[in-house]
């Protein structure tokens, strides 16, 4: 089956679990790692979503996770690596699904880029390389076909200078930015308060750490913003969740979230409470759909929250595959 032109067109539900389902399917039959982790767990034949195994995100760091036979043409994206095991890498077979997946949910939420000047203060983004990150915010660019728009390393007057005309050109600016870099330009008393802030997150050990709320209430003040938005991605993952003025976050149609319990990671809780995120991402149909993360968070009406990061990530899961 080729699931590529439905993956960013599902319409409900039961669409999204038939899909899943399909998936699961795929994956445990062609991703070698997901495929022992499954069989070590004993649940071969899920009947719905809830009961899908999601594999720990660590084994990004230790194997590679695909479902369709090397070529040498994959993409390799790298994370920063800031962990232990070091850097966590992800093999994309088809770039193409990465950037219909990206493209779209952009769109879903800030709207057309071509109508926008896009700005990028990414600076250890660009200099680790191989950025999942920096590559979609670098098509978005692109696609803004705007030469004010561009990554901006240390120069804050530059950007005040584009932010300034754009909007003397009518245009809607959008700055992406990691959480430091963004603390820094806040510092400089700018007032960019027409433009939206997308946090990317990560002080990358640059600034001490902060809260979400006490970042994005710093940022505010510093820019004059009314809300900073959020960005949920990661190099092991295709898809990313927004979050606009109440830090909650939203999922693009073909990515869910569901939740487990903090002290038994493989036991699927409601999420009333603070609880490890899954990561159910349709897009990843060539590595694994089905991640769980080190974050924590909490499931709200409309979408989810985070709370952190889980101290003890070496927790259940991991562990079968070495005992």
């Amino acid at each position: 089956m080729i699931f590529d032109s439905k993956i960013v067109n599902v319409q409900n539900e039961a669409e999204f679990e038939d899909l899943a389902l399909e998936i699961f399917d795929f994956q445990k039959s062609n991703c070698a790692i997901y495929k022992d982790y499954v069989r070590l767990l004993g649940r071969e034949n899920p009947k719905s979503i809830s009961e899908i195994p999601f594999l720990p995100i660590q084994f990004f760091k230790t194997h590679e996770v695909l479902s369709k036979p090397k070529t040498g043409n994959e993409t390799l994206f790298l994370s920063s690596g800031t962990g232990l095991v070091g850097s966590s890498k992800h093999l994309v077979s088809d770039i193409l699904i990465y950037e219909q997946s990206f493209r779209r949910a952009y769109e879903l939420q800030f709207g057309d880029p071509t109508n926008q000047v896009i700005l990028a203060l990414l600076p250890n983004y660009i200099e680790q390389g191989n950025s999942s990150l920096v590559y979609m915010v670098n098509d978005l660019i692109n696609r803004s076909e705007n030469e004010l728009s561009g990554f901006i390393l240390n120069d804050f007057d530059e950007i005040r200078e584009r932010y300034h005309s754009a909007l003397s050109s009518g245009k809607k600016v959008v700055i992406f930015g990691v959480s430091y870099a963004l603390l820094d330009l806040a510092e400089q008393g700018f007032d960019l308060s027409k433009a939206i802030i997308i946090e990317t997150g990560g002080m990358k050990g640059r600034r001490e750490e902060l809260s979400k709320d006490d970042l994005h209430n710093r940022i505010k003040n510093g820019l004059g913003v009314d809300y900073v938005s959020s960005e949920y991605g990661m190099t092991e993952l295709l898809s990313q969740a927004y979050s606009e003025k109440n830090s909650v976050f939203q999922t693009p149609p073909w990515m869910r979230v569901i939740f487990s319990d903090v002290y038994d990671p493989l036991t699927i809780v409601s999420g009333a409470s603070s609880s490890i995120i899954n990561v159910i991402d349709l897009a990843n149909i060539n590595s694994c759909s089905f991640i769980q993360t080190q974050d924590l968070g909490r499931k709200v009406d409309n979408g989810f929250v985070l709370d952190g990061r889980l101290d003890l990530s070496d927790i259940r899961g991991c562990n079968l595959m070495v005992d």
